[in-house]
C-alpha cells in the first residue's frame, strides 16, 4: 500500500484548488460531483489532494464541516486488493464503516475504517 490521497473538507473546493495549484505548483487532474459533493483532485508527486465540498446542507461532509470546520477529513491508502485490506483490518480488530467496498469518487472502489480504532484518523482504502 501507499498513500493515495488526503481528503480535505472545505466550503469552497474551487477556491482551495486554485490556492493549492499555485502554492504547491500542482495540477487539477479530476473534478466531479459525487454523492452530494463537489470533488476536486490535485496531483502532487504521485499522490493526490482530494477536496470535498458539500453541495447542500446535508451529508457527511456538511456534517463534518458543521462539527469541525474545514480541514483534513481522511487519509486514503491505495491497495490492489481492497477486500483483502478489509479482511486484514478485521483480523486486527479494527471496525470498518463499510463492510464491503463501495463505489467512490473517480470510479474507484473505497472502504472506510472507524477512526476510534485507527488513532483518531478516518482511514480509507481505495482500489483504482
Amino acid at each position: 500500500m501507499h498513500l493515495d490521497h488526503a481528503g480535505i473538507a472545505t466550503d469552497d473546493a474551487a477556491d482551495l484548488a486554485a490556492l493549492y495549484a499555485d502554492l504547491l505548483d500542482c495540477e487539477i487532474v479530476h473534478e466531479e460531483e459525487f454523492d452530494g459533493m463537489a470533488v476536486v483532485f490535485l496531483e502532487l508527486g504521485g499522490s493526490y489532494l482530494e477536496l470535498l465540498e458539500p453541495l447542500g446542507d446535508e451529508g457527511t461532509i456538511a456534517g463534518y464541516l458543521d462539527r469541525n470546520g474545514p480541514g483534513i477529513h481522511h487519509l486514503a491508502f491505495a491497495t490492489d486488493d481492497i477486500g483483502g485490506a478489509l479482511d486484514r483490518a478485521r483480523d486486527l480488530g479494527i471496525e470498518s464503516i463499510d463492510e464491503e467496498p463501495r463505489p467512490g469518487a473517480w470510479g474507484h472502489e473505497v472502504a472506510f475504517l472507524h477512526p476510534r480504532d485507527t488513532g483518531g484518523v478516518l482511514v480509507e482504502f481505495v482500489e483504482h
